[in-house]
């Protein structure tokens, strides 16, 4: 499957799946069948395979072959299931064009088409738009982490309000589930945000062959501010995440002690009528209280004495 655009009025206007790709400005392919591969190499465009682009070799994923420039970056997305995964998208950069790979669905890919014409450089050329698609997809990370952060924000409220310690272990294990999912988000985010700038650093390094390289300099540079400054806030989250699970485990903790703390109490609370109750189960001959009529009340009152005697231990030592 491929999308195939072109520049229209200074906008991306998408054309006919069947229509030629010669004069398409951007070509989008997802999972590319064997015939869309062909038509790329008509063009002069060879397609790297899923298990090329998951290499994880910096040479496999950073270079220039036959005047072209391939780029992979490993971004968060879906997959056709739903399910959300981080893969590896090629960007394949030529003067006339840019052409994109890719075998699952990240957002920006999704919101960049009808809103390229608003990027810092527009989208009137290849180099300006995979600038912008760039930019597009620094943006969508901010995103994603800023999501995460109110996530936090809320969790961490809930963790440490007062009726926290009281909070039923279903509720902390929901928020422990819910820190850990944010945790692997921002794993993916973060794996991207590295990628995106080994991307921009090997752009840079061929930046001065390109004819618009004056414009494209400072806002290349800027984005490589915007990445570092995404990191600094990845790594802040990462460990706000860290003190999130210690905080959850800690009431965890604090919850089963508690639970222990008050099955202790009551095994000490009947552990004296339990003993009494035993002495007189023996069912030895001499045993003169047996044989008395207040013999019966006598070891109830003594169980009832001894009871109330630990009780108030307990509390006069402020283990209760």
């Amino acid at each position: 499957m491929h999308y195939a655009y072109a520049v229209e009025g200074n906008r991306l206007v998408r054309h006919d799946p069947d229509r030629d790709l010669a004069g398409a400005i951007w070509i989008d392919l997802i999972q590319p069948t064997d015939d869309e591969m062909a038509r790329l190499r008509d063009l002069g465009v060879p397609l790297p395979t899923l298990t090329e682009m998951e290499e994880i070799e910096l040479s496999n994923r950073l270079y220039r072959e036959n005047g072209l420039d391939y780029m992979t970056a490993v971004l968060p997305g879906e997959k056709g299931s739903g399910e959300r995964s981080s893969m590896p998208v090629t960007f394949i950069l030529s003067p006339d064009r840019l052409v994109t790979v890719r075998h699952h669905s990240p957002r920006p890919f999704l919101t960049f088409p009808t809103r390229a014409e608003r990027s810092t450089l527009g989208c009137t050329g290849a180099d300006r738009l995979f600038s912008g698609l760039i930019e597009e997809i620094i943006a969508r990370q901010a995103d994603i982490l800023e999501g995460a952060g109110r996530t936090l924000d809320d969790t961490t409220a809930g963790i440490f309000e007062r009726r926290a310690a009281a909070a039923s272990s279903d509720r902390l294990q929901a928020a422990l589930q819910g820190v850990g999912r944010e945790a692997e988000t921002m794993a993916r985010v973060r794996l991207a945000l590295l990628t995106i700038e080994r991307i921009l650093a090997f752009y840079t390094a061929t930046i001065d062959d390109r004819p618009e390289a004056d414009r494209l300099r400072p806002v290349i540079r800027a984005q490589m501010r915007d990445v570092q400054a995404l990191e600094v806030h990845a790594d802040f989250l990462g460990s706000r995440v860290s003190l999130a699970v210690d905080t959850t485990l800690g009431m965890i903790n604090l919850q089963q002690n508690n639970t222990a703390r008050i099955l202790s109490v009551i095994a000490a609370l009947f552990l004296p009528p339990t003993l009494i109750a035993s002495i007189y189960g023996m069912n030895f001959t001499n045993m003169p209280e047996l044989g008395q009529p207040w013999g019966y009340a006598f070891a109830l009152v003594l169980m009832g004495a001894t009871t109330l005697g630990t009780y108030l231990f307990l509390r006069w030592k402020h283990w209760l």
